[in-house]
Parts: structure tokens; sequence; C-alpha cells
């Protein structure tokens, strides 16, 4: 890899948080910065390159798709363009998988079974289209954005008991007789 991977899962200070900010800031990657905030808190490795500048991060936070009904780390990554197109995407998730696996394995119970990815690049979505593909992912269906998820289980991953499922609330009226057509997620 072109630049270092660092371990940050669970240790995201202040200093890191306002980094990162600053780094999707200048990137234009998030719209608002409270989302880059809250977004910092997740981050499970970040790269620096040569120069100690953050070139790259990866994020999770914990999901259960109502069709699996297990909980997975909802994975994205980020790279700056100057890390771009050097086929750095597989490595990354790869040590990344790895921090969070042995993070899951030394809890008393695992939190999570493996890592989701929803790819949103249509670069990455037409380059990755077998059913299981490099570093342990495999095809699980399309999101609700029509996008291809991916998941790639710990190693040893035993199933837990299935999550409930969430049911849609039914419309209620609303004052000045509207009703509410929003769905509970």
């Amino acid at each position: 890899m072109s630049f270092e991977v660092i371990p940050v899962w669970k240790q995201v200070t202040p200093e890191l948080k306002a980094e990162l900010v600053a780094f999707w800031e200048r990137n234009r990657a998030l719209g608002a910065t409270a989302q880059a905030e809250m977004r910092a808190e997740q981050a499970a490795c970040i790269g620096r390159d040569e120069r100690g500048v953050l070139c790259a991060v990866g994020t999770a936070t914990l999901r259960i798709l109502p069709r699996l009904r297990q909980p997975t780390y909802y994975y994205r990554q980020f790279f700056d363009a100057s890390q771009r197109g050097q086929r750095q995407t597989v490595p990354f998730v790869a040590q990344v998988r790895e921090v969070l696996q042995a993070y899951n394995a030394s809890l008393p119970q695992p939190e999570s079974l493996g890592l989701l990815v929803e790819l949103e690049s249509k670069l990455l979505s037409n380059r990755y289209t077998k059913a299981k593909e490099a570093a342990g992912f495999t095809f699980i269906g399309y999101s609700p954005r029509n996008l291809p998820l991916f998941v790639s289980w710990f190693d040893d991953a035993t199933l837990l008991p299935p999550a409930p499922i969430r049911r849609a609330r039914a419309a209620t009226p609303q004052h000045h007789g509207h009703t509410n057509t929003g769905i509970s997620a």
C-alpha cells in the first residue's frame, strides 16, 4: 500500500475527529459538518501517506438488515483523490476487517458477524460482478437504493438468534387533516 493503515476503532480522539471532518470537507465527501462529525466517531482505520497526511478512512456502524436479521457492520471507505486507482480498496478493507474481527473476538458475545458493503461507486460495482469476491465478500442482493450488497463474514462467525423484525407503523392522522405516510425504520 502507498500509505500506512492505522487502527482507530473505539479510539477516535477529538483531534482525530476534527482531522477527519476536515478531510471529508476538503474532499467534498459529506454534505453537512454534523454528518461528518457523526461518521468520524465510526472510524475503524485510517490511512496516512508518507508525509503523515490523512488520505483514507474506513468507518463501520452496527446495522441489522431486515432480510438477514443478523448484526453486521455497515462499512464505508473513502480515499483521497491522490490514492484512488491504485488497487488499494481490497487490501485496505481486508485490514479493517481484521481489526473489527479481532475486536469482536475479544467480546464476551460478538456484536457483529461481519462487514456489510453497499457498493455506491459505479466503477466498483462494474468491477466486482462475481457472487464471491476478493477479501471474502459474498453478494447477498440489492439495497433499497438498488445498489449491490456484499457481506464478508468473520471467521467462525456463528449465527445469533434472529433479530426481531421491525414492523412499519400504520398511518396516523396528523393535525390539519394530513396523514403520516412515513415508515418507521
